[in-house]
């Protein structure tokens, strides 16, 4: 249970990640994935990397520059422009409908307007699911410079679209639904410069 807790990953570049181990009994036709970070980059880095041996974007968070998210769904991915931070948390949600191809994205508690994305899909669930790093390989394949630095948390993938209430629940911290990914009973492995440590401020 890492409830008020963080990872830091001190370095930057770096070559540290965590692995998660997820729950997953069949391939994923809806999901959502959220996550809270905290760093100071402007350079490219990865949130949350969900590789299969045959895609290694099956699903990815990653934020090129300080103004922008992609969400990437089965190699193809869609940008959501953003305010740049003011050096503090953001939480972000993402989730996508394999029936409609939709991809939402919330940012604090927001929604962004919607896109279309790999309408038909199915993520599949051999997979190799990675924080701090992309993977340009089934568990490795690293670029150092798409490395994070900085304070991650509230890590949570579910296999269901969340609804409104419970993207801006997961946003306030609030209960939340059985997830496959769960901060509160989370399921990892640190490889490298990685440190758990207690939450600074909110």
């Amino acid at each position: 249970d890492l409830y008020r807790k963080v990872f830091v990953f001190r370095k930057d570049p770096s070559d540290a990640y965590v692995v998660l181990r997820a729950k997953l009994e069949q391939p994923l036709q809806n999901f959502t994935v959220c996550l809270r970070s905290y760093t100071d980059l402007t350079r490219p880095y990865s949130l949350f990397s969900y590789a299969t041996k045959a895609q290694d974007n099956e699903i990815l968070l990653f934020k090129p520059k300080p103004s922008e998210y992609r969400f990437y769904v089965g190699g193809r991915f869609v940008t959501f422009r953003v305010p740049e931070g003011r050096g503090d948390w953001e939480h972000v949600c993402a989730s996508w409908e394999s029936a409609t191809g939709i991809a939402e994205f919330w940012l604090n508690g927001k929604p962004w307007p919607r896109k279309g994305l790999q309408r038909g899909y199915t993520v599949g669930v051999e997979a190799a699911i990675l924080l701090g790093q992309e993977q340009d390989a089934f568990g490795g394949g690293f670029d150092v410079y798409n490395s994070f630095s900085g304070e991650l948390a509230d890590v949570y993938l579910w296999d269901a679209g969340l609804s409104p209430d419970k993207m801006r629940a997961a946003y306030q911290s609030l209960r939340l639904p059985p997830a496959v990914v769960a901060w509160k009973s989370l399921s990892y492995e640190v490889k490298g410069d990685v440190v758990v440590k207690p939450r600074l401020r909110e």
